[in-house]
């Protein structure tokens, strides 16, 4: 199977209906995907199929194929994605565990509503479950990013002007 992973072109043999989750993890390498509660109630193993959040552990890989499939790690190939600013600048990662989903679902929210209120975010991250209990934590973060990306935004268009 050929898939778009990260913008990478890769190949997998594993049967069709196997997790993406695991195709990520065992066959690929690609370990910041966590596996949680594998009935894709918690996120913690939230990618993006284009661009869409979805639970890698309840998707099988033969729905990927063909589509654009980006982890945590491809969010950024720096680490310097707005929302993973802001996850250090708001100290949001306690145990860390669902961070990767919690971001992945962050990202996701942002592509579709750049200046989401705090209901917007709730509804959005109410899928990402935290052990830690850093919701609010959260919640700034997301706001903070917005702001930057706003701002980036704003700067890009007086440069272009």
């Amino acid at each position: 199977m050929r898939l778009n992973v990260n913008n990478e072109e890769r190949n997998v043999a594993v049967a069709p209906d196997t997790p993406l989750l695991w195709v990520l993890r065992d066959h690929l390498d690609l370990t910041g995907t966590k596996f949680g509660c594998g009935a894709a109630l918690c996120g913690a193993c939230t990618v993006h199929l284009d661009g869409e959040a979805v639970r890698s552990c309840s998707v099988p890989v033969s729905a990927a194929v063909g589509r654009r499939i980006t982890t945590i790690e491809g969010l950024s190939a720096t680490g310097e994605h707005p929302l993973q600013l802001a996850w250090l600048q708001e100290d949001v990662p306690q145990c860390g565990y669902c961070q990767s989903g919690q971001l992945m679902s962050a990202a996701a929210l942002l592509r579709q509503n750049p200046a989401p209120g705090d209901d917007d975010i709730t509804n959005a991250m109410s899928g990402n479950i935290c052990r830690c209990g850093t919701y609010g934590r959260i919640r700034r973060a997301i706001h903070v990013a917005a702001a930057k990306m706003a701002g980036a935004k704003i700067a890009d268009q007086g440069e272009a002007s």
